[in-house]
């Protein structure tokens, strides 16, 4: 019988309960179901609000709800909680349930625990998501046979008995997830760590905390890269219990990967460096993606051929909603950059193009400051057109600059994402450049960034 198995039989007189029915737990409650174990979804929406055919298909199969106000008091009748990634670890809810004896775990946490094959999972504040995917389309590119999950969209635990000793899970991991695991990959990459989510982590001491996780359980046999880049990243170094590799833009690593002066992507241990890629070859653009390479090449040296990482640099087209090119209209270039939910993502954004943009910014206000956005805005943007639940803090830190008298910088208003891409197909000139850089979660009007995202896209090419 293997682990799985296992798992599975010790849940046959238990009740579990999924809080909500996102991506993450859908297809796993199923399977749950499947297996016969007692079901129940929690979900703050009421019936009349909740997904009619997935109400019905789970009904269908036995599955209990818990939905409404009080959705969490099912859980205190429940043995075992999966929350989603959403779900705040430290809930007073969720806290007072586990004192009194219900196990609180998630998706991911479960699928560590379980998993057969080696592990890589990346995290960081920004380019965890694009470097998580690099990893996998390197390994890929070498035959392997790589399972992409976690925070990236796609929920592993369901196919883990599909996976072989062979295979390669890769896992993109947030610092929701990462709060309460106790278990880390055997490859850890953190791309970088600045403020963010701090409406729910309330400090940056927590949200630090909760990246550390992804390193705190590894072993001697173990692999890290941390950004030498990043203050707060490479401070983590003393706590690497096995081989630690760095990677940067600025200098060179004594075991890493480095950014060489004329522009070649560099791997280098033991005093001996090999030229791997050119950064003008890199088909992405932006030196915030020659950054995402330097880390995804460290985490898979040594696995990977040179080979195959320049024929991934030179046609992976990149990631959705990550500065990707919409279409061009009357000579003006859209872009979609939905998930620059932060200033340093933004930031990064502005600097991958040689020229002022038009910028549609604004959104959900996850309490961080937009102070750092100030100059790039004012040196990099000819037009900022603002929206949503933050227009005003960042109107004020952009003019607040001392280089917004001088700047020539137009500030507009939007009430919706409508008729913000309304505004800017009017004032948009041939050879402009029209991006989606929000620094702003989406939760004040999508249920997501890349919901977002695909109403954007909807938007534009409706012009």
């Amino acid at each position: 019988m293997t682990r799985t198995q296992r798992y599975f039989a010790n849940l046959k007189n238990k009740r579990v309960a999924f809080i909500g029915v996102g991506v993450s737990h859908t297809e796993l409650i199923k399977i749950f179901l499947s297996r016969g174990i007692k079901c129940v979804v929690c979900d703050r929406k009421d019936e009349d609000e909740f997904d009619e055919l997935i109400y019905e298909e789970l009904s269908a199969k036995g599955c209990d709800f818990s939905l409404g106000e009080n959705y969490l008091d099912a859980i205190f009748n429940c043995d075992i909680v999966f929350r989603t990634p959403g779900m705040y670890y430290n809930d007073p809810i969720l806290t007072k349930a586990r004192k009194q004896g219900v196990v609180i775990t998630s998706e991911m946490e479960t699928f560590f625990s379980l998993c057969p094959c080696r592990t890589y999972g990346v995290t960081g504040s920004d380019g965890k998501t694009t470097t998580t995917t690099l990893i996998s389309e390197l390994l890929k590119a070498e035959g392997n046979r790589v399972h992409l999950g976690g925070n990236i969209g796609k929920a592993l635990l369901p196919i883990v008995e599909t996976m072989a000793e062979t295979d390669i899970a890769v896992v993109e991991l947030s610092s929701f997830q990462l709060l309460s695991m106790r278990s880390s990959p055997n490859t850890a990459v953190i791309t970088n760590i600045t403020p963010n989510h701090l409406n729910v982590h309330g400090t940056m001491e927590e949200y630090i905390y909760a990246k550390t996780n992804l390193i705190a359980h590894q072993d001697g046999y173990s692999k890290t890269v941390l950004n030498e880049d990043d203050e707060t990243t490479i401070g983590l170094a003393d706590m690497v219990r096995g081989r630690l590799y760095t990677f940067s833009l600025r200098h060179p690593v004594e075991r890493g990967t480095f950014l060489r002066d004329d522009g070649m992507l560099c791997f280098t241990e033991g005093g001996r460096t090999t030229p791997i890629v050119h950064k003008d070859d890199i088909r992405i653009p932006g030196i915030h993606n020659v950054a995402n390479y330097l880390a995804a090449i460290c985490a898979v040296w040594g696995e990977v051929s040179i080979q195959s990482i320049v024929s991934v640099a030179e046609n992976f087209g990149g990631v959705e909603h990550r500065i990707e090119f919409v279409r061009e209209k009357d000579g003006v270039k859209w872009y979609n950059d939905s998930i620059a939910t932060s200033p340093t993502r933004v930031i990064a954004g502005l600097n991958s193009f040689n020229q002022k943009l038009i910028v549609i910014a604004g959104g959900y206000d996850k309490k961080i400051p937009f102070e750092p956005l100030a100059e790039p805005v004012n040196r990099n943007v000819k037009t900022l057109i603002l929206t949503g639940a933050t227009a005003d803090k960042i109107e004020a830190a952009v003019t607040a600059s001392p280089l917004y008298p001088d700047s020539g910088l137009k500030i507009l208003r939007a009430g919706s994402l409508e008729e913000a891409v309304e505004i800017a197909d009017k004032i948009a000139d041939e050879g402009d450049v029209v991006t989606l850089s929000p620094a702003c979660a989406s939760f004040d009007a999508y249920p997501n960034f890349e919901a977002r995202g695909r109403h954007f896209k909807a938007l534009v090419n409706d012009l």
